[in-house]
This record gives structure tokens, C-alpha cells and sequence, in this order.
């Protein structure tokens, strides 16, 4: 089916079923990836042990909420 085909016919469509096409078709576009979360554990991961061995520059919450910017 082309995709000009599809979309003829989804215009024909009431504004509800429309609406609840375009929210399916956002749904299946947002899928985890898997890759990206797996990159993303490791950083979290190198930072909370960077933390643990003193090795991350910290800054208290006064000091943090009182810096001007």
C-alpha cells in the first residue's frame, strides 16, 4: 500500500478517528532504544562510582541555590 493511498483515506476519515490514527501512529514511534539506554546506564553508572571515590567535584545545595548566574 502506498503511502499516499493511505493517507487519501485517512482524510476521508471523521476528526476522531483521525485524531486516533495520528495517536497510534506517534505511539509506535516511541519506542525505548535500547542502545541509547544502555549508553545512558554506563554514564549514570561512571558517575555514581566517579561520586563514591571522591572523584566528582561536588557543590552543598546552599552553596548551589545561592550562586548567582
Amino acid at each position: 500500500m502506498c503511502k499516499n493511498n493511505i493517507l487519501e483515506q485517512a482524510l476521508h476519515l471523521k476528526a476522531n478517528d483521525r485524531f486516533e490514527l495520528v495517536e497510534e501512529l506517534l505511539k509506535s514511534l516511541d519506542k525505548p532504544d535500547e542502545n541509547i539506554n544502555k549508553i545512558w546506564e554506563e554514564e549514570a553508572n561512571k558517575r555514581v562510582n566517579s561520586y563514591k571515590n571522591g572523584k566528582l567535584e561536588t557543590v552543598n545545595e546552599k552553596d548551589f541555590f545561592d550562586y548567582e548566574y
